[in-house]
């Protein structure tokens, strides 16, 4: 083919330094992960986007399912009554919610909502099944999509129609539905820091940051390359509010007609915006070998010569029994193949032209650092599993080296400032009383709002005293910019 024919040579990103916004857009278009919808808000994923989500949800789901859940699937719209069953929850979601009025031409006897989240699906299932402590504990999680009507939208990050997961489970103690919270949590933060090489802040978000009807909501929170923080997951503790709320009652081993306690916990493709923002370059995508579509291209060098497609065939075959591979045998050129697969942030390269062949090698190239080595075709597994470890590990250090380095102990406000204006912004450490009245006084101050409180076990006393009133402090607390 003539370089001429060759249009879709790889277009420039916006560099990240120059407007990250824009970084973030160029590279959700450029590495074919989004398209937009003319329905405003909603996005198209495409199927390499698709694909990462894939990913996503087989290792979650495998990892559900070994802790005893079961998926089932709930309706997509809610009666307005059943929705208003549960009155704070349902005005922590009012604002967001889309209203199905007409069925056909036919005005609705009673408006539907189309689902924002399934507790109230769930509640109503619930008070039909459970009858005794026998029946407990009710290990649901479903996948689905949920719609927000938000304001302002960015693709995976914030959409009006979005994929997630939501885990709604019941118990028969509070302790045993806190223990389900905090498990589900941590194998979240499991997830992140093990297959997406994401470092993150496991905590309990304050009064006014927790899920609506929830009597706690944990969170995990992961710093962004740009020095915002992405809430990455959530688990919430819901007590015994929604079964009073839907007469869901149970009778336990005394005999006795009681409560259960529910959790919900989620996670949706805004995971996906945490890679890209977490792990991309100036040159596009970088992901982590865990839930890469393809983690090996293999690349013919001067393919038209004798023999070069028949051992990159040889060696894409070899190399696909254990992991996600493509052979590109298009008439592209090298160049451009590089460029484009750099831009999909497939992270391994493998390269074999006549010279390789000769010398029974061929050439791996990792791209987060395009680390070059030459290795024997013989040891091609061996070694592709090492360089892809090698991929997860530069990902997790480098991610963790920007979090360190953006993360600040601060004892004034003053010292939030100067940290902020010459640091750039990043999580801040803080002191703090409890007193919600503080808590929106530093965000006013300051422009970082509340983001998590760490368990005891990672309670660090930077101070005695509350950052902002000088009472004493009660915890330490996360602050940072977030999306």
């Amino acid at each position: 083919m003539p370089m001429s024919a060759e249009k879709k040579m790889v277009e420039a990103i916006t560099p990240m330094d120059v407007d990250f916004a824009q970084w973030y857009t160029d590279v959700c278009k450029k590495a074919d992960l989004v398209d937009y919808s003319s329905v405003r808000g909603c996005m198209i994923i495409r199927p390499y986007g698709y694909a990462i989500w894939e990913n996503i949800q087989k290792i979650l789901d495998a990892r559900f399912k070994a802790t005893g859940h079961e998926n089932v699937y709930m309706p997509l719209f809610i009666p307005e009554s059943l929705l208003n069953k549960e009155k704070e929850h349902v005005q922590g979601f009012a604002p967001e919610v889309a209203w199905v009025t007409h069925g056909g031409d036919e005005k609705l006897t009673e408006r539907l909502c189309v689902r924002p989240t399934s507790e109230t699906l769930f509640c109503e299932h619930y008070a039909n099944i459970i009858r005794s402590y026998r029946d407990l504990p009710k290990l649901y999680n479903q996948w689905c999509s949920v719609v927000r009507w938000e304001k302002t939208t960015r693709p995976f990050l914030r959409s009006r129609e979005f994929l997630w997961q939501e885990g709604h489970t019941m118990h028969a103690t509070a302790e045993d539905a806190i223990e389900e919270t905090l498990r589900m949590l941590d194998i979240y933060a499991d997830f992140h820091e093990n297959d997406l090489a994401i470092p993150v802040i496991k905590g309990r978000k304050t009064e006014s940051d927790k899920f609506a009807g929830a009597v706690a909501t944990y969170a995990i929170e992961a710093l962004m390359h740009d020095g915002k923080s992405l809430q990455a997951g959530t688990s919430h503790y819901f007590g015994d509010g929604f079964a009073r709320a839907f007469g869901i009652q149970y009778t336990d081993r005394e005999n006795k007609l009681v409560y259960p306690h529910q959790t919900s916990w989620g996670v949706s493709t805004r995971m996906i915006g945490g890679i890209i923002m977490t792990h991309g370059d100036n040159d596009g995508l970088v992901l982590p070998p865990a839930v890469a579509p393809i983690q090996i291209v293999v690349i013919p060098i001067a393919q038209h010569k004798e023999g070069v497609l028949e051992a990159a065939r040889s060696l894409a075959a070899k190399l696909g029994e254990h992991f996600r591979v493509k052979l590109d045998d298009s008439d592209y050129t090298p160049g451009w193949k590089f460029a484009e697969y750099e831009m999909k942030g497939v992270p391994l390269r493998i390269e074999i032209g006549p010279r390789d062949i000769e010398a029974g090698q061929f050439v791996a190239v990792t791209r987060h650092n395009r680390e070059k080595i030459v290795a024997p075709i013989s040891e091609a597994v061996s070694v592709a599993a090492e360089r892809l470890k090698a991929v997860r590990d530069g990902l997790y250090e480098k991610a963790l080296a920007n979090r360190t380095a953006h993360t600040y102990t601060c004892t004034t406000i003053e010292e939030i400032k100067t940290a902020l204006r010459e640091h750039g912004d990043g999580f801040v450490r803080l002191m703090w009383c409890g007193d919600e009245a503080c808590e929106d006084s530093i965000k006013e101050q300051t422009g970082v709002g509340s983001r998590c409180i760490p368990p005891e076990e990672e309670q660090e006393k930077i101070s005695d005293v509350c950052i902002c009133c000088g009472k004493p402090a009660k915890h330490m607390i996360y602050f940072a910019k977030a999306y």
